[in-house]
C-alpha cells in the first residue's frame, strides 16, 4: 500500500524570488525530490495547504485532522512549517490508528545547503519502521508529541527534560 505524504507548506516549500523579494511557499518539491534520489515507495503526494506554520490555525489543524480519518494508507508523512510542528504532532496525537510523522526543514529544499533532504529521508525511513502513533522526525531524532521543542539558537529539535 502506498504511503501519503501530506504537504503543509512551511520552509521545506519556500523559494525566494530576488533580491527585493521575501521567501515564498510555492509547490512542494517532495516529489521531484524522491524522484532524484530514486526512491522506490509506493507514495501520494497529496497538497492540504501552503502556509507558514506561524499563520496555521487550530482549525488548518482540525482539517488536517479529518483529511487523516479519511486516508486508506496506514502510514502518513507530514512535511510542515517548523516553528509550530509540535503543536500540530499533539492535536494529532489521539489518531493510533495510523503512523504519522512530521518533518520539516531550517532551510528551503530549493537551497545548496537545506536540511530538507536529509529530514525528509529520515523521516521516510522512520515512517517505514515505526509503529502506529504520531511522531516528529528532525535532525536526526525522533520525538514524541508533548515532548520536544524547537531550539531555535541551536537550529535543532529538542527532547523537553522535565
Amino acid at each position: 500500500m502506498s504511503i501519503a505524504i501530506l504537504t503543509m507548506g512551511g520552509t521545506i516549500d519556500k523559494d525566494y524570488f530576488d533580491a527585493l523579494s521575501e521567501y515564498q511557499i510555492t509547490e512542494s518539491p517532495i516529489h521531484e525530490l524522491l524522484h532524484t534520489f530514486n526512491v522506490s515507495v509506493d507514495y501520494q503526494v497529496i497538497p492540504v495547504m501552503k502556509k507558514d506554520s506561524l499563520d496555521m490555525t487550530l482549525e488548518d489543524r482540525d482539517k488536517l485532522k479529518e483529511i487523516i480519518r479519511q486516508l486508506e494508507q496506514p502510514q502518513i508523512l507530514i512535511t510542515h512549517g517548523t516553528d509550530t510542528m509540535a503543536e500540530t504532532a499533539s492535536v494529532l496525537a489521539d489518531l493510533n490508528d495510523k503512523t504519522i510523522v512530521i518533518t520539516g526543514a531550517m532551510k528551503p529544499a530549493r537551497f545548496k545547503d537545506t536540511d530538507a533532504i536529509f529530514n525528509i529521508g529520515f523521516a521516510l525511513g522512520a515512517l517505514r519502521t515505526l509503529p502506529h502513533g504520531v511522531y516528529i522526525a528532525m535532525n536526526g531524532d525522533v520525538f514524541k508529541p508533548g515532548n520536544v521543542v524547537k531550539n531555535r539558537a541551536a537550529h535543532r529539535f529538542e527532547t523537553i527534560t522535565p
